[in-house]
């Protein structure tokens, strides 16, 4: 199953990226939006059954302008915990 990445903004979940890979402390994604080098989001990661919070700073943009990836750094992730599901 494919990570998520959800964009928390004062606590509202909103799902702006298609994650290619997350790796360690980087998360590579799409976007519609083109987020500015050095903005930081606060996100929460769904991956593999648990979540967790993180704060992602965005390091850069890669590859022709129609298939731009972005970089995100991960910081300051919370322990991941168990999902929950209806």
């Amino acid at each position: 199953m494919t990570p998520a990445l959800i964009v928390l903004d004062e606590g509202k979940p909103y799902d702006l990226f298609d994650v290619l890979e997350i790796e360690g402390e980087l998360a590579r994604v799409r976007s519609p939006f083109l987020f500015e080098i050095g903005e930081e989001l606060s996100v929460r990661i769904e991956r593999d059954g648990e979540v967790f919070e993180a704060q992602a700073r965005v390091r850069g943009h890669v590859g022709p302008a129609e298939m731009r990836i972005t970089e995100l750094e991960l910081s300051e992730q919370t322990a991941p915990r168990r999902m929950v599901t209806g």
